[in-house]
C-alpha cells in the first residue's frame, strides 16, 4: 500500500497536540508535495529526508510522487523535530518497512545529512502529550531518554540514527553509530552556576526583622513584594534568599516546571525532575521578548515563565524599559502570560512570585534621615525616576518595604536568628492550610484567589471590613488594592495559626498588618512573639495610608 502515517507531535507553547505524519507514494510526476500548514523548517525536512536515507543505505523513491500531510491540516506545524517522522513513514509508504509497525509510536528527532539524529526542544511536553493522546511507546534522540523516561507508563527508546529506528522496527540488532550531541552547552558557560545560591541561607542576615517577616509573608501566600532603599541596604540579599525558604515543588508543580525548562531549552536531563523553586534575574535592559517570552518561530518561555512556580526578580526595577513592566500586568493579576501573533496564540504558566528592588533614585544614596541623606540628584531627576513606575504596576504588587541599612549595634551576636529551614516550615505549613482551603479550585494560595470568590466565599470580619471600608473613603486604598489587603490578611491569619497552633480567621488585627505591609509601614513585631501568642496591635487605631503602594 503507497500509503503510511507515522506520529509526531507539534507544540503551541507548552501543550502538545498530537500529529499524523501521512505519507503517499505514488506513480506520476517525479516531485515532493508538503501540505498541512507546515513551516519553512518542515520543507526544509525534505531534502534532510532524501539525504539522510541514501546515505543510510535505504531507498528514497526518487522516480515517484511522494506527498507529505501534517494532520490536522488547520493546526500550525514548524520546528525539525519532524524528520524521523517523515522518514519512516515514507519508508513504510514505499514497503520497506511494514505500516502497522508504526501504530503507537510517537517518533522525535531532528535528522543530519548522514542519517544521524539531532536533539530537539520540549520533548517533555511532547512526550506528555503523547501520553495523554494514548500512545504508549517513542522513539527519540539517545541524549533525551532520561527527559522521556520522567513520564510514567512510556515505553521509551533513545536512538543515535535513523538505521537503529529502521533496526529497532524490524526487530534486527541494532548498528552501531556515533554518540548523539546534547541539546545545549548552557552548563558549559555557567561558570557560577545554581550552586552559589544554594550556600545562602537567612541566618546570614542579621537584623532587618520587619523585612524578613514581610518576605515570609510574600512566600507563604505568594504576594507580590516590592523592596526600595538605598544602595547596599541588602535588597539583593533579601531577594536571593527567598527561594530557600519556598518548600519543594508539588509532584504536579514539577512536572509542569519541568516541561517549561525543557521547552526553553535549559532542562539538564541528568538532574532529573526539578524539586526545588527556581530563581530567575533578568539584567534590568533585558528585553521584553526575553522576560515575558516569545521569539522568531516557535514561541519561547520567557524568564517569567522559567520562574513558574519560584521567584522571578527584577533588580533595578525603574531602569527596565517601559514595555517590559506593563507587560508585567497581566501575569500578575492571572498567573500566566499570554503571546499573541498574527497566526497564533500562545499561552504559557508565569506563576511566579515577583520581587522587584529599587533604589530610592539614581545615585542609590537618598534617604528620609538627614544625616544619612548623601544625595546628590536633583528633585526633578528624583521625581522623573520614580514615576517609571507607572501606577497601575504598583497597584498590583502587594507588599512594600523601605529596606535601611543595618546599623552596627543591631547585630547582637547572642542573638539567635532563624535559619532559612525554620521559616520553610512555617511557611509550608501556612501554604498547606491554603491548599487544604482551596482543594477542588483552579488555585492553591492566596495570592491567585480571585477578587469575586475571595469576597463571597471567604471575605472578612464585620469589623475588619470596616477598617478596609475606612480606608477606601479616604482614597488610601483602591478597589484593587482592597482585595490584595484581604488575600494578605489571610496570609497574616494562617502564619499565626502556624505559630499558636490553634485557626484563626483575618480580623482586624490582620487587617492593619496587612495595610501596613501593603502601606510600607513598619510593622510591630512584638505581636509575634517567640512563644507564638498573638498580642493586640497597640498601632492599629491608625492604619496607614497606601502611600507609594
Amino acid at each position: 500500500m503507497p500509503f503510511a502515517t507515522a506520529r509526531c507531535v507539534a507544540l503551541a507553547g507548552a501543550v502538545g497536540h498530537l500529529i499524523d505524519v501521512q505519507t503517499d507514494v505514488s506513480v506520476g510526476q517525479s516531485t515532493t508535495v508538503v501540505v498541512g500548514r507546515a513551516d519553512t523548517s518542515l520543507r526544509e525536512g525534505v531534502d534532510r529526508v532524501r539525504m539522510a536515507l541514501i546515505n543510510t543505505d535505504l531507498r528514497w523513491p526518487a522516480t515517484k510522487r511522494c506527498t507529505f500531510l501534517f494532520s490536522p491540516a488547520d493546526l500550525r506545524k514548524s520546528g525539525t523535530h519532524f524528520d524521523l517522522a517523515m522518514a519512516v513513514s515514507l519508508l513504510a509508504a514505499d514497503g520497506q518497512l511494514e505500516p502497522g509497525w508504526l501504530d503507537g509510536t510517537v517518533f522525535i528527532g531532528e535528522l543530519t545529512l548522514s542519517g544521524g539524529l539531532r536533539s530537539a526542544l520540549g520533548v517533555l511536553p511532547m512526550v506528555l502529550a503523547a501520553a495523554a493522546a494514548g500512545i504508549g511507546r517513542v522513539y527519540l534522540p539517545e541524549p533525551q531518554l532520561a527527559e522521556a523516561m520522567m513520564v510514567p507508563g512510556m515505553e521509551v527508546i533513545g536512538v543515535r540514527s535513523l538505521a537503529q529506528v529502521v533496526a529497532g522496527l524490524r526487530g534486527d540488532e541494532l548498528p552501531l553509530a556515533p554518540p548523539v550531541a546534547a541539546a545545549t552547552g548552557l552548563r558549559l558557560l555557567s561558570w557560577r552556576g545554581d550552586e552559589r545560591l544554594d550556600e545562602l541561607d537567612f541566618r546570614d542576615l542579621r537584623g532587618m526583622a520587619e523585612e524578613k517577616y514581610a518576605v515570609e509573608v510574600a512566600a507563604a501566600g505568594a504576594h507580590p513584594l516590592q523592596l526600595s532603599g538605598p544602595k547596599g541596604c541588602g535588597k539583593t540579599s533579601l531577594a536571593e534568599r527567598i527561594p530557600t525558604i519556598l518548600p519543594d515543588l508539588t509532584p504536579e508543580e514539577s512536572l509542569e516546571l519541568t516541561a517549561l525548562h525543557s521547552l526553553a531549552g535549559s532542562l539538564d536531563p541528568e538532574e532529573g525532575m526539578l524539586v526545588r523553586p527556581p530563581f530567575a534575574a533578568p539584567h534590568h535592559d533585558a528585553s521584553k521578548v526575553s522576560v515575558v517570552g516569545g521569539g522568531s518561530g516557535r514561541v519561547q518561555p520567557g524568564a517569567i515563565s522559567r520562574a513558574h512556580c519560584g521567584v522571578l526578580f527584577l533588580d533595578e526595577f525603574p531602569l527596565f524599559r517601559a514595555d517590559v513592566v506593563e507587560a508585567l500586568r497581566q501575569p500578575l493579576e492571572n498567573g500566566d502570560i499570554t503571546i499573541a501573533r498574527r497566526d497564533e496564540s500562545v499561552t504559557l504558566p508565569a506563576s511566579a512570585l515577583l520581587v522587584v528592588a529599587s533604589n530610592p533614585c539614581p545615585c542609590g544614596n537618598w534617604s528620609t534621615a538627614m544625616r544619612a541623606n548623601r544625595c546628590t540628584c536633583a528633585e526633578t531627576v528624583r521625581r522623573a525616576y520614580r514615576a517609571k513606575l507607572s501606577g497601575p504596576i504598583v497597584d498590583r504588587i502587594d507588599i512594600l518595604r523601605h529596606v535601611q541599612p543595618a546599623a552596627p549595634s543591631n547585630h547582637d551576636p547572642f542573638r539567635t536568628v532563624e535559619t532559612s529551614a525554620e521559616v520553610r516550615l512555617r511557611v509550608a505549613a501556612a501554604r498547606q492550610r491554603q491548599h487544604d482551603r482551596y482543594a477542588g479550585r483552579p488555585w492553591r494560595l492566596n495570592g491567585q484567589v480571585p477578587s469575586p470568590r475571595l469576597k463571597d466565599t471567604w471575605p472578612l470580619s464585620p469589623d475588619a471590613q470596616r477598617v478596609v471600608d475606612a480606608e477606601m473613603l479616604t482614597g488610601r486604598l483602591s478597589a484593587r488594592g482592597a482585595v490584595r489587603v484581604q488575600r494578605l490578611a489571610w496570609t497574616v491569619a494562617d502564619l499565626r495559626s502556624v505559630r499558636t497552633g490553634r485557626e484563626l480567621a483575618p480580623g482586624v488585627d490582620e487587617v492593619r498588618t496587612a495595610l501596613r505591609l501593603r502601606s510600607g509601614q513598619s510593622l510591630d513585631l512584638a505581636m509575634f512573639r517567640p512563644d507564638g501568642e498573638v498580642q493586640p496591635d497597640p498601632g492599629s487605631k491608625e492604619p496607614g495610608s497606601e502611600g507609594a503602594a
